[in-house]
Parts: C-alpha cells; sequence; structure tokens
C-alpha cells in the first residue's frame, strides 16, 4: 500500500514527515507504521557564518530556506569574513554576535529546528584570549657526548628560529610580526597558521646517562637540571661515557584555523586543565545575561592542532602528571623517550608517554568541557579521531560522538563508543567535499550518507551550507572546501528529497537500540609501543592494525561488531545470552591479532569468561604487557594466567574451557566464527549491506541496502526469529507486507531493490496479513515518448535561455553558447497518449539524466529521481489519457561556474583559504580554484524517455 499524503500533500510536506504516529511499542502489535519525523531525524548542516556578517532579515530568509529544504538543524560555525564586507564584521562573542545568536536560536525554535554551536571560531579551540600560558606546547631536545673527566663547554640552550606560515600562502616576513600575533593588524588578510618567534626556551630538565659498555643502553642517570647555571653545566663526568638529555619547552604556535573576526588566535593546550579552564570563561562572560537555553550542544571539529610543523607534545607538568600516572620518574628514561635507548625500552617508555597523554586529553579536556556543558543543561558534540589518544574512550566521554571517513571501520569508532555507553546518537560530518567544487551530485551525497547509516550513525551533518545574504551575487558566498548545499546550488529545490529520505531512514536507526553480533577489542598497546616519525600517535581510522583486516571481514561476511577499548572492557559484564555493555547485548568478544596486551584488560577478559563469556583470539594470546609499569610483575602475572588455560585442538581451532564459558584461538577468523556457532546476515553474502536495530517489543528494524550497480530481487532470510515483515522505502515513501515464504524450517521473504536503493525491514514474531508492499512486474510493449518535447529554463543563470521545441532529447549544452554556460532548472513538457492494454502502472525511465529531475503528471508531483537507474512508477489512476508529463531538471553549478572563470567574472572574494581545489589541473595562476578550463558539462535528458506497463504482484 502506498500512503496517501506521499502522493496528495505538497511537496513541502512530503519533505517533512514521513507518518502521523509513532512505532515504538512494548507490545507487537504488527502495524505498518511509520515513526513521528522529529528535527533530529532530518539531516542537520554546518552554517558557516562569514565575518559574522548577519542581519535578522537574512537569518530569518535563511533558516526558512534550510527548513523548507527538509533540514532539521543547523550548526553555527564562524569562520573567516568576505572582502567587501570589512564595515559589517562583527567580532566573535562580543555582544552585538551574542544578539545574533540569541534571535537566531528564536527563530529556529520558530521553525522547529535544532541549533548546535561551535565552541570557537573556526578550529580547533582558541582564540585572542589565549595567552602564551594557555597556549599549545612543544617538547624539543639536544643531547651531547661527555667521557670521563670532561665538562660541557657548549651552552644548553635551545634559541628556535623564527618562522611564520599563513593559511593562504601568503609570504610574511617574520620581522613584520609582532608578538603577541593578537597585536597585530590584517589578521584576516594574513591568516596566521603557524607562527615561532626567535627566543631561547625555558629548560625543562637536563640528565646525564651512563652508557652501558659494549651495547645499547643505560646503567645510570643523574639529574643535572639544579647544575644548569646562565646556560652553563657544572659537571664533570665521572668515570664512564655520558649522554647528556637536555629538554625544552617552546610553543607549538599553532593558530586558529579559518577564524572568524574576534576569534583569531592561539589554539589551547589541551593537556592543560588551566587552559581549557580558562578558555571556557570567556564563554561565560560573554553568555552572561542572554537566554541560550534553546542551544542543544556545543561542537568541537576533528583534533587538527599538529596539522603544522612539529607537534604540541606538552604540557607544563607532564613530568608531574607522568609519575603520578605511571609510578616512575620520565626524566628516569629520557634516552628512551628520545629513541636512543635499546629498542624494547624506547618502545616501552613511548608507549607510557603516549598513554599519559591520551589520559590527559581524556581527563584535563574532553571529560573538563563536558561538564561545562553539563552544567548548563547541555551537551558536547565531538569529533576524536584524529587525536593522539584513544578515540573510543574520547567519544565515549561525549554526548554525542560525531565521526567522518568513507570505510565501515572508520566510521564505526563513534558508533561503538555511543552504543557501548547506551548513547541515543552517532552523528557524522558527511559528504566533506566529496568532489571538485560544483561536480558533486546528489547522488553522490546518497552514497557517502548511506555509508554511514550502515555504520550505526544516526545523525547525518552536512558539511555544510554557508551563510550567504539575500543579496549576494550569484553563486553567494562559499565555504572553501565543500559540496555547497547552498539554496544557490543548482540541486536546491530537489535536495529535500534527499533529505526527506535521510530523516525517514534516521526515524528507523533511531528508534530501539542497535543490535550488533560482537564486540571487537581495539588494541592500542601495540600502536603507542611502536615510534613512529612523531612522538604521537595519532588516531584516524582502525586501519593501521589488523583490527581494520579483523573488522572488514566480519562485515563483509554478515557478523556486526561494535569496537572497544580496554577502558571500556572494565564495563563489560556477563549476562544471560553473552556480554552487555551500555544495555546491548553481545555474543563474543573477538580480540585481533595482537602482540601486547595491558594486564589489567587479560585479567578482565578472564573474569568474564569464567563467568560465561566466550572470548575468540585471531592469532594467538597476547605475549607480553606493554609499558614499563609494574613490568616484571604484570609479565610474570600475564604468564602465570595464561598457564592457567588449557587449550585442546578442535579442527582448526584450539578451545580452552575457563569457569563457565571459553577461549578460542584460530590463525583465521572464518574458522573462529565457525566454531563460535553465531549465525551471520546470509544477504551479505547476496552482495547486500544492512545495519539491524532491537525494538522495544523484540522485534527488528533493519536498514538494507543495495550497494550493486545492479538490479536485486531474490528471496532473503534475515538472522531473526520472525513469521511476517513489513517493507519500508525510505525514498519512495512506498510500503506494505512483504511476500513470505516457508523453506527449510525458515521464513523468507522477497525483496527487490535497485542499485543504490535501501529498505527499511520491520520484523514480526507473528503472522500477519494485510496490503502487500507494491512490487511490479513487466507486461505488454515499452512506449517510447518521441513526441514533441518542450524544454523552458525556469530558474538560473548567467541567463535564462530560450526555450527549446525538440523531438530529439540531447544535452542541453549542444544548443548553444547560452545553454553550455546555463546551471539551473529546465522543465521538459509533453504529452502522454492514451496508453494501450490494462496496467496496474507504468514505468517512467530516463535513459540519460544530469542531474536530478522532479516528476510530474498533471501538476501531480509523483517523486524525485537522481540515482540511476531512473525510474518511477506512475499508477495507473493517475493517467487518463492525453496527460501532461513534466519533468523539472535541474543540472550542476560547473557550467556557470566555468563561464564566470572563463571570463574572469569574480566571485572568489574570500579572506583566508578563499577557495581552495581538490584537484591541482583546476588551479589557476593565482593558486586559488579555477575551473575556466572546464569543457560544458552534459545536462538535461538526453536518450529516450519510456513507459513500461506493469502488473502489480500479488
Amino acid at each position: 500500500m502506498l500512503r496517501k499524503y506521499f502522493l496528495l500533500y505538497t511537496v513541502v510536506v512530503f519533505f517533512t514527515s514521513c507518518s502521523l504516529s509513532n512505532s515504538s511499542k512494548m507490545q507487537e502489535t504488527g502495524a505498518v507504521k511509520w515513526p513521528e519525523i522529529t528535527q533530529e531525524m532530518r539531516p542537520w548542516t554546518r552554517w558557516w557564518w562569514f565575518g559574522n556578517v548577519l542581519t535578522e532579515k537574512d537569518i530569518t530568509a535563511a533558516l526558512e530556506s534550510y527548513r523548507k529544504a527538509g533540514i532539521g538543524g543547523v550548526e553555527i560555525t564562524p569562520v573567516y569574513g568576505v572582502r567587501g564586507e570589512e564595515s559589517k564584521f562583527i567580532d566573535f562573542l562580543s555582544p552585538e554576535w551574542m544578539d545574533k545568536l540569541v534571535y537566531t536560536l528564536a527563530e529556529a525554535k520558530r521553525l522547529g529546528m535544532g541549533v548546535d554551536m561551535a565552541n570557537t571560531s573556526g578550529w580547533p579551540f582558541g582564540g585572542p584570549w589565549v595567552d602564551e600560558d594557555m597556549a599549545c606546547k612543544s617538547m624539543l631536545s639536544k643531547t651531547f657526548e661527555l667521557q670521563e673527566g670532561e665538562r660541557l663547554a657548549e651552552r644548553i640552550e635551545y634559541v628556535r628560529q623564527p618562522l611564520v606560515y599563513t593559511q593562504n600562502g601568503l609570504k610574511v616576513n617574520i620581522d613584520d610580526v609582532k608578538e603577541p600575533v593578537t597585536a597585530n593588524r590584517n589578521l584576516q588578510e594574513n591568516c596566521y597558521a603557524q607562527i615561532w618567534y626567535k627566543k631561547s626556551l625555558p629548560l625543562i630538565t637536563v640528565t646525564a646517562n651512563k652508557k652501558q659498555a659494549g651495547q645499547v643502553g643505560f646503567t645510570e642517570t643523574i639529574d643535572l637540571t639544579d647544575r644548569v647555571k646562565n646556560g652553563f653545566l657544572d659537571w664533570t663526568a665521572p668515570k664512564g661515557d655520558w649522554l647528556i638529555c637536555a629538554l625544552f619547552q617552546g610553543n607549538h604556535g599553532k593558530m586558529v584555523e579559518r577564524a572568524s573576526p574576534g576569534g583569531e588566535g592561539n589554539v589551547i593546550d589541551h593537556f592543560s586543565e588551566h587552559a581549557i579552564s580558562e578558555y571556557l570563561k570567556k564563554f561565560d562572560e560573554a553568555f552572561a545575561g542572554y537566554d541560550l537555553s534553546y542551544l542543544r550542544c556545543y561542537f568541537n571539529d576533528s583534533y587538527e592542532v599538529d596539522d603544522a610543523v612539529g607537534c604540541a607534545n606538552w604540557t607544563p607538568d607532564f613530568l608531574k602528571e607522568f609519575k603520578r600516572v605511571c609510578g616512575y620518574d620520565l626524566k628516569q628514561y629520557l634516552p628512551a623517550l628520545l629513541g636512543l635507548a635499546d629498542d624494547d625500552t624506547n618502545s616501552r617508555v613511548l608507549h607510557d608517554y603516549r598513554m599519559v597523554i591520551s589520559d590527559l586529553l581524556l581527563e584535563r579536556f574532553t571529560r573538563k568541557w563536558q561538564l561545562w556543558a553539563e552544567h548548563q543543561g547541555k551537551g558536547i558534540r565531538n569529533q576524536a579521531h584524529g587525536s593522539p589518544a584513544n578515540a573510543l574512550d574520547l567519544y565515549a566521554a561525549s554526548d554525542i560522538p560525531e565521526t567522518e571517513g568513507s570505510t565501515i571501520t572508520d566510521i564505526k569508532s563513534a558508533s561503538s563508543a555511543a552504543h557501548l555507553m547506551g548513547k541515543k546518537l552517532t552523528s557524522a560530518e558527511s559528504a566533506t567535499l566529496l568532489n571538485e567544487h560544483f561536480q558533486t551530485k546528489l547522488a553522490d551525497v546518497k552514497i557517502a550518507n548511506d555509508k554511514f547509516l550502515l555504520g550505526g550513525v544516526n545523525h547525518i551533518f552536512y558539511h555544510g551550507t554557508a551563510y550567504s545574504p539575500q543579496n549576494a551575487s550569484w553563486p553567494g558566498w562559499l565555504y572553501y572546501a565543500a559540496v555547497h548545499f547552498t539554496p544557490s546550488n543548482s540541486f536546491w529545490d530537489d535536495f529535500g528529497a534527499l533529505n526527506n529520505y535521510v530523516a525517514c531512514s534516521q526515524s528507523f536507526l533511531q528508534a530501539g537500540k542497535p543490535s550488533n553480533d560482537l564486540l571487537l577489542y581495539y588494541g592500542i598497546s601495540d600502536l603507542w609501543s611502536t615510534p613512529g616519525k612523531e612522538m604521537f600517535h595519532y588516531f584516524h581510522s582502525f586501519k593501521t592494525v589488523t583490527m581494520d583486516e579483523c573488522g572488514r571481514y566480519l562485515w563483509l561476511n554478515g557478523y556486526s561488531w561494535d569496537a572497544v577499548s580496554d577502558q571500556l572492557l572494565q564495563e563489560v559484564k556477563v549476562g544471560k545470552d553473552g556480554v552487555s555493555a551500555g544495555g546491548n547485548t553481545y555474543k563474543m568478544i573477538v580480540v585481533p591479532k595482537i602482540k601486547h596486551m595491558p594486564l589489567k584488560t587479560f585479567e578482565r577478559l578472564m573474569e568474564l569468561v569464567k563467568a560465561g563469556a566466550t572470548v575468540a583470539f585471531y592469532g594467538t594470546l597476547p605475549s607480553d604487557v606493554p609499558g614499563l609499569i609494574d613490568l616484571e610483575h604484570d609479565r610474570n602475572k600475564l604468564f602465570s594466567l595464561k598457564d592457567r588455560l588449557r587449550f585442546v585442538e578442535k579442527g582448526k581451532v584450539c578451545i580452552a574451557q575457563y569457569g563457565k564459558g571459553k577461549f578460542i584461538t584460530s590463525g583465521t577468523i572464518s574458522d573462529l566464527m565457525s566454531e563460535s556457532g553465531i549465525i551471520s546476515e546470509s544477504i551479505c553474502k547476496q552482495g547486500l549491506q544492512c545495519v539491524r536495530r532491537l525494538k522495544e517489543d523484540g522485534n527488528f528494524y533493519y536498514f538494507i541496502l543495495n550497494p550493486k550497480d545492479k538490479e536485486f530481487s531474490d528471496w532473503i532470510t534475515l538472522n531473526a526469529d520472525y513469521k511476517s515483515c513489513a517493507l519500508y522505502n525510505p525514498m519512495t515513501g512506498k510500503d506494505g507486507y512483504a511476500r513470505t515464504r516457508e523453506k527449510s524450517g525458515q521464513t523468507e521473504l522477497w525483496l527487490s531493490l535497485k542499485p543504490n536503493e535501501s529498505m527499511i525491514v520491520e520484523t514480526f514474531s507473528q503472522k500477519y496479513t494485510g496490503d502487500l508492499y507494491p512490487y511490479y512486474t513487466p507486461i505488454g510493449e515499452e512506449v517510447i515518448l518521441n513526441n514533441n518535447w518542450t524544454i523552458s529554463f525556469v530558474k538560473g543563470g548567467p541567463v535564462l535561455p530560450e526555450a527549446r521545441n525538440v523531438t530529439e532529447l540531447e544535452s542541453w549544452t549542444e544548443y548553444g553558447e547560452d545553454y553550455a554556460a546555463f546551471s539551473g532548472t529546465a522543465e521538459y513538457t509533453t504529452r502522454i497518449p492514451a496508453l494501450p492494454g490494462k496496467a496496474d502502472a507504468w514505468l517512467l525511465h530516463i535513459e540519460h539524466l544530469y542531474e536530478s529531475a522532479a516528476i510530474y503528471v498533471n501538476n501531480k508531483y509523483l517523486g524525485t529521481l537522481f540515482n540511476a537507474p531512473y525510474t518511477i512508477e506512475i499508477p495507473a489512476s493517475v493517467l487518463k489519457g492525453n496527460d501532461e508529463l513534466k519533468i523539472k531538471v535541474s543540472n550542476l553549478m560547473a557550467n556557470r561556474i566555468s563561464y564566470m572563470d572563463k571570463r574572469g567574472l569574480e566571485w572568489k572574494i574570500f579572506y583566508n583559504a578563499n577557495i581552495d581545489s581538490k584537484g591541482r589541473m583546476n588551479v589557476g595562476k593565482d593558486g586559488k580554484f579555477d575551473a575556466g578550463n572546464w569543457s560544458p558539462r552534459p545536462s538535461g535528458i538526453s536518450g529516450k524517455v519510456i513507459l513500461r506497463p506493469l502488473s502489480c504482484i500479488k
């Protein structure tokens, strides 16, 4: 059956609602019902405020436009300004800026939209109130060698040489840069990225380390910090060869990227509690007296403190904190910290250093920031990827973990933490510069969104939407690296169809709770123990460890999983059907190939197995503990625990029963899973992909995608106990009961999906009957609409070309110069003659479409197409004979932009990065993006438009 509102309501209503009732029931009803759409179910967008040049009129117009297109909320991120608008710049957090924020909140509330805001302008956290004490720090080193009886004649001093980088490539003489950076004028023009002033850096510590005779290593360490006077070391080397290690502290010099006026300045020290506390006080002061009750969350973009020269790898009390956490003095191991001791000691000290850095980022930054927001009744939305930490733990401390990326293993880092902590939402920064500027289609965005939904994301944020005044010349104000989800984009009128799809999908994916089979252990100790170019290990994905191999295999073969860290594993409990965390049940814990595992983690695994859990090791048990903390004790205890296990070979696996549970080991993942007895989702072997949610009534929602470039039509079996199912198509709005059959004691259902089409399947434990989901089969002969077409150009530019009457359809760029330059919307209209025979529906098929189209018959909206194959069913009841077919086609912005660049028409009017190109072939002589060499992209409809008679399968 097909809900009437999908066909009879206006397009705007179609964009904003999937049904009128809520399907979340404790008792199974068997009813086919769509969830009610809320603002959090609709996709949101990052909203860039350029130079904070804002008027109430334009704020209202923008929000109304976004809401009409199906956007559920905005995240305000102030950024750099626009040239020529300097007199209208508003400083970040100024009273005038606060007035605009309060107005925005009121308007969003009126429109039923949500609002988050970045806790900075641009990113990372920083600004003009971040002084040298609060700014991010670097540790630098010097080493010297002495032999018995020698004294060091050289000064122990580190003079940092000056450096200045800008975000727009502007060459600046460091001698012209005042200190502090906020004392300089033209901060928007110069847009500093990193600054080092020439200065002698303060000394942290100096140690003398006696070399071990005949081999790499050290036998004695002496702290000589107090023996340094006026830069000279007052010490004579005793017997032996000595390595002198001196550490110095310097400011990293990283500046806020893409900062707005009033937001330029130093980036904070993320490892300092003092820094984050003083930083947030500025917001407390600015917010005083303003009603921000409607603001939902504060946002932090991915950790990008170190995308500069060197890294911010220190904080003033690091040595003290290291000793508190690790129980030993890091000064006794400076050669190892610098990679100059034996390999084993080097890796162990490096592990402990990285572990402490991770703890500091978690405790002093993430949790302090979260508590600050919580005291206001708000949450934090946090991108933890890119951090020099265990991102799973940072995500777990965030109210809404947010990810980005393009692979399932990347995406699941955030959703795993959300699931294990029982959080409702996982958000994603979606469609971040998918292709070159102006070349991204709505079909591309859908593919990106679907990957996130499959990875456990249920709160999409587009990257993003630029605030632009109504009177700005086309293309308006645009962000330097984005798809440009703005009203000036040619696809804007069709954007709502995609947003409705996301909203309908997320309405199911926010219901119930996640239902995954496995916990997949993320063994970060091996990474922390492995030296690299920098002292840090940055978390970008699971790709660098065997976890990626393991995770990808499990995913592709139908085993769903969440990742678990050492810290999160401590909260896992044993339940009736496996282990549980965050209210979710998992059947088994899988440990990828590892060498090191903390003793506390292995002890926890032993406890869980003893209580009844199953733990599977891909490979062997860990061979060692990481780090230097209580090394001999922990290593001996690990060996002792392993000795308690008696493994017995069973085919291709080895099994050790322990207590009520068991350990399994194998060199192949497939053998582990075979032995586990866990049933995979067989549809994955049929080429489909899915994510599953457990409903409150014990049934399931499945989001199933056909990622292939060919249609899927077959019987499928789901890994659930069900007798009947309901189908919901989030793109078309069609729904109904699935055709089912019993085979070999299992219930199968019929599923037919076009390429890149998805379906929501709801399972029921009882047998229910009613209107079936409308599937069709072709009957009779097709009808080619080769009669006259009128093409009218109704919206866009640079000019509206004259209408055309044609009998053969080809790209409109072939019609002449005005057409080749045109980006916008054209209406293709023709008449459908009285059609032969009796059909339940007719399949409209557009052979080639560039790039999206809204379909109308007799001015009745039927749907929007942007995914190939470009087909839509027209119910026979809509066709009366001699009907008007109208296809409103929108192309991309590319042709008009190319036209402007060919003629030198200025539209790249922004400070900072202005407009960056993704490909080097699109860089102009001035270093900016340039589309002047592009050929016109095909636009409109080409080829045949066909109608095929269909019979509904009963």
